[in-house]
C-alpha cells in the first residue's frame, strides 16, 4: 500500500514538474469537442500519412461516437500549436514533440505504441548513400569537417530521432557543431531526408528505423540506395497525447479505443493490418503517462549541459549558474525516475 502511495505521489509530481510553468499558456477547452481533431506529425508526405492513418481514424470515429478529423501541418510545431489553441484534441507525437505538447499545449500522454515483435522502441540512424565508400562511420563523417565538403540532412527540431538523439549522441558527445562541420545543414522530415540521401542530394542525414522499414515497402529502390553508418541506443516507442482538460468520460472513450485496437473484437485482425501500415508492427498500444518522457527530458538536459561546457564565449560565472540549474533539474528527474520504478 505504501509503495502504491509513493508511486501515485511520484506520478503527480512528475505531471507537475513536466508541465512546468507552461500550464497557463495554453487555451482551455470550453467543454468536450463535438468534432475530435486528430493531429499527425509530418514525418513524411501528407498523402502517405493519410493512407496510413485514415483507416484508424475512421475506426476511432465509430468507436467513440463522434466525428474524428485528421489534422496535418507542414512541421511538428504546427501540430503542437494546434493542440495548444484547442484546434487539436488528440495527436500522435514522437517523444520530443510530446514533451513540447505536455509543457506548452496542455497535453497528457495516455498510451504508447508497442510492436508485435516485443520491441519497446526504435532507433535513430545516420545514413549515407550505399555506394559511398569514403564514409562508413562517424569517424569518417567527422573527417570531412576540415574541408566542410559535406551536405547534411537533419530532422525537424521537434523530432526525437531526427534531431534530439543525433544532436546529443552524434554531435554534442563528440564536440561537433554541425553548422561548423558541414557545408550545409538542411532540415526536413524523415521521408524527405531518406530520399535526399538515396538521390545524392545530401551526403548524409539523420533518420530512423521506422522510416527505413516504411521505405522498404513504399520506395524499395530508394531503401536499397542507403547505408547505415550509426545507430543510436533504443528510443522509447512513440506516445499518443490528448488534451488534459478533456472530460474523464471522453478520455476513457479515447483511451479504451486505443488499448483494445487490434486486440479485441471481430475486427481485430483487420485492425492489426492497419497498425502494421502505421509502422507500429501490429502490436497496438499500451497504457502510458507523462513519465514516459523522463528519459527524453534527461537527454535534452544532458545535451544542453554539454553545449554549455563547450561554450568558450560565456563567462565562467554565467556558465556555472546555468549548469547548476540543469543539474538541479536532472536531480529532480532522477528522484522521480527512482520512485516510479
Amino acid at each position: 500500500m505504501l509503495r502504491k502511495t509513493i508511486k501515485v505521489t511520484a506520478l503527480a509530481a512528475a505531471a507537475t514538474l513536466m508541465a512546468g510553468t507552461a500550464m497557463a499558456q495554453y487555451k482551455p477547452l470550453e467543454g468536450d469537442p463535438k468534432v475530435v481533431n486528430f493531429g499527425i506529425i509530418s514525418t513524411e508526405s501528407t498523402q502517405n500519412l493519410k493512407t496510413a492513418w485514415v483507416p484508424l481514424i475512421e475506426d476511432m470515429e465509430a468507436a467513440i461516437g463522434l466525428p474524428v478529423k485528421p489534422f496535418f501541418a507542414p512541421d511538428y510545431a504546427g501540430v503542437i500549436e494546434a493542440m495548444r489553441f484547442g484546434k487539436v484534441h488528440v495527436a500522435w507525437f514522437g517523444n520530443k514533440s510530446a514533451m513540447e505538447a505536455v509543457d506548452r499545449a496542455g497535453g497528457e500522454v495516455f498510451v504508447q505504441e508497442i510492436k508485435a515483435t516485443g520491441e519497446q522502441g526504435y532507433y535513430s540512424h545516420i545514413l549515407v548513400h550505399a555506394d559511398n565508400n569514403k564514409i562508413n562511420s562517424l569517424k569518417d563523417l567527422f573527417a570531412t569537417c576540415a574541408a566542410r565538403s559535406t551536405d547534411f540532412g537533419i530532422g525537424d527540431p521537434n523530432s526525437t530521432s531526427g534531431f534530439l538523439v543525433p544532436s546529443f549522441y552524434v554531435f554534442a558527445q563528440n564536440g561537433i557543431d554541425p553548422k561548423e562541420c558541414f557545408k550545409t545543414v538542411r532540415s526536413a522530415n524523415h521521408e524527405t531526408n531518406l530520399m535526399a540521401v538515396a538521390n545524392k542530394q545530401v551526403d548524409a542525414a539523420a533518420n530512423n528505423s521506422e522510416q527505413i522499414a516504411r521505405s522498404k515497402l513504399n520506395a524499395p529502390g530508394a531503401a536499397r540506395n542507403i547505408k547505415i553508418i550509426w545507430t543510436s541506443p533504443l528510443i522509447p516507442a512513440d506516445p499518443l497525447v490528448y488534451r488534459r482538460d478533456l472530460s474523464k468520460s471522453m478520455k476513457a472513450k479515447i483511451k479504451g479505443f486505443f488499448l483494445s485496437y487490434g486486440r479485441l473484437g471481430p475486427d481485430a485482425e483487420k485492425q492489426q493490418a492497419v497498425l502494421s501500415g502505421l509502422g507500429s508492427g501490429g502490436g497496438g498500444y499500451t497504457d502510458s503517462s507523462n513519465a514516459q518522457l523522463i528519459p527524453i527530458r534527461q537527454l535534452a538536459l544532458f545535451r544542453d549541459k554539454l553545449k554549455l561546457e563547450a561554450d568558450s564565449r560565456m563567462s565562467a560565472e554565467d556558465k556555472a549558474a546555468k549548469i547548476s540549474q540543469i543539474e538541479e533539474k536532472l536531480s529532480e528527474l532522477k528522484v522521480l525516475e527512482k520512485n516510479l520504478m
